[in-house]
């Protein structure tokens, strides 16, 4: 089994500053980048009045501890230039960690897996392409079933 993050960006250059995340995730001598889904155009959440997301998801391979792995995430995105700001507000990247495996952990910084991942088409719809039949460990169903069910209005398009 993988883990599988989601990585979004919506100031710059939105496709770039992805591009760079999974460069950097790539180099990282621990870390196996092994699929990357289509980038998808997403509506934004919570905040509507802001420019539009770009998203994807990945599967890598590690033996990197969950808390470690965050570390690292976190690092990337401080490199490419991301700013604490407000909760759902713009960036220039978010690496979230979606699934590790099957493993479940709700410690203060770190939930696993992601809190909101199954209300989210744009985390969804990306991770239904390279992993659709992945069980959700807690709610016990397929990515492509969470997807199947979102009934929130968002909008996810696929450009590429």
């Amino acid at each position: 089994m993988c883990i599988y993050l989601s990585l979004g960006s919506n100031i710059g250059n939105r496709k770039a500053n992805i591009q760079e995340a999974i460069r950097l995730l790539s180099q990282n001598q621990q870390i196996e980048v092994k699929k990357c889904s289509s980038f998808y155009e997403t509506s934004p959440v919570g905040i509507e009045k802001q420019p539009w997301f770009v998203n994807c998801a990945v599967e890598v391979e590690t033996d990197i501890e969950p808390g470690n792995l965050l570390k690292i995430i976190k690092n990337i995105e401080l490199s490419i230039g991301r700013e604490n700001s407000f909760v759902w507000g713009p960036r220039e990247i978010d690496i979230d960690i979606i699934f590790f495996k099957d493993i479940v952990l709700n410690e203060q910084v770190l939930k696993i897996p992601h809190s909101q991942a199954h209300k989210r088409a744009f985390v969804l719809a990306p991770l239904a392409e390279i992993v659709r039949d992945f069980i959700h460990p807690v709610l016990g169903k397929s990515v492509k079933q969470l997807l199947d069910e979102i009934t929130e209005e968002q909008i996810v398009r696929k450009i590429g």
